[in-house]
């Protein structure tokens, strides 16, 4: 029969060891840190004279972080504490890039509301001056509805076949080119894609239309449904591909029947964000649309307006119902951005992979 002698030190520096390994902070510290590096952050920018609250925001920001960093050090440790201050880090830079989109929301809201009715969707600025009260922008959203229709059905078949070639038969040099040009596409400004246009319209002694704008949007278009469909066909599984050409199929049906259906969701989602990014462009209306307080139902013919004309046309005018038709016709554009993402995501929902058990 043996005995364990033990080290009476060791003994005694055990429960030591285990107590300070057992030393936290509380889960509500974050939150404690916070309310702290916004009081002080406030006094500070109250005792120095700044009048900018965005100032004291960054300053208790600044604090926040060393509050956290300084605090867990002292409790726990320094492994610790620079943990904490990545994740300090990151939750500032969330508010921070929170903050402007819910300003931005809530001042378009808060003001478009004003003059935001059914009298404001169902009527034009026919007979209406831009310094009376009145007046709608339903011209602009028809528009605007038929300039980005036109453009979605220009770019979207031709990005979709460009993706299909890249991706399943695009090797060598040309592939190589198509890609190049389509990155260096994404990068377009909009006015160029409108002095492009509107130099075809000189050429050809074309007048403004709404067409002619919807020719610069689908240019702005084009890169965007191209990237986002390859991305989405590369995603479709190798597997799917061959055991479908094992069986014999032409390779053509495989991409129709197979390929393209397996990705429609994302390949929908991509569109419809095009669709978002080009909504709001303004300069190639104002060079190739020209613009009208009239409705303009015909979008081969005759000058046409669209809501970020619309807006801009309002906030020159410079009055105080102009302005608020301007703030009305930005609320009618982001709602109708945040419908088509809406829309997206449920399809991109709707058309995910099922995975069954």
């Amino acid at each position: 029969m043996s005995t364990t002698i033990q080290d009476p030190r060791a003994a005694a520096a055990a429960p030591r060891k285990n107590s300070l390994s057992r030393r936290g902070l509380p889960r509500w510290a974050p939150f404690g840190f916070a309310a702290l590096a916004v009081a002080l952050g406030t006094g500070t920018g109250a005792g120095f004279g700044l009048d900018s609250r965005m100032q004291w925001g960054l300053i208790s920001a600044v604090l926040f972080i060393v509050i956290s960093y300084v605090v867990t050090s002292a409790v726990e440790n320094r492994r610790q504490a620079k943990d904490r201050v990545a994740t300090s880090l990151v939750w500032v830079s969330f508010i921070l890039a929170v903050v402007p989109l819910l300003s931005l929301i809530w001042m378009t809201v808060s003001k478009g509301v004003k003059v935001l009715d059914f009298y404001f969707l169902s009527h034009s600025m026919a007979g209406v001056t831009g310094f009376e009260a009145g007046g709608g922008a339903y011209h602009a959203i028809i528009g605007t509805l038929e300039q980005v229709g036109i453009a979605t059905l220009i770019s979207a078949p031709i990005g979709l076949l460009t993706a299909v070639y890249l991706v399943e038969y695009g090797k060598g040099a040309l592939a190589k080119a198509v890609t190049f040009f389509v990155d260096v596409m994404t990068g377009i400004p909009s006015i160029v894609a409108g002095l492009f246009i509107l130099s075809i319209m000189l050429l050809a002694d074309l007048q403004p239309s709404g067409l002619m704008g919807s020719l610069a949007l689908s240019i702005l278009m084009l890169p965007v449904v191209v990237r986002s469909t390859e991305e989405m066909l590369k995603l479709v599984p190798n597997e799917l591909r061959e055991a479908a050409l094992a069986l014999g199929v032409p390779k053509w049906r495989v991409i129709l029947k197979v390929v393209i259906p397996t990705a429609v969701g994302g390949i929908t989602t991509g569109v419809m964000l095009a669709i978002a990014r080009i909504a709001g462009e303004t300069a190639p209306i104002m060079l190739l649309v020209f613009g009208s307080q009239l409705i303009n139902n015909n979008p081969f013919e005759g000058p046409q307006s669209s809501l970020p004309f619309y807006i801009w046309e309002q906030y020159r005018v410079g009055t105080e119902a102009s302005y608020d038709r301007g703030w009305a016709a930005a609320l009618v554009l982001i709602a109708f951005v945040m419908i088509l993402n809406l829309v997206a995501r449920g399809i991109a929902r709707w058309k995910a992979p099922k995975t069954g058990r």
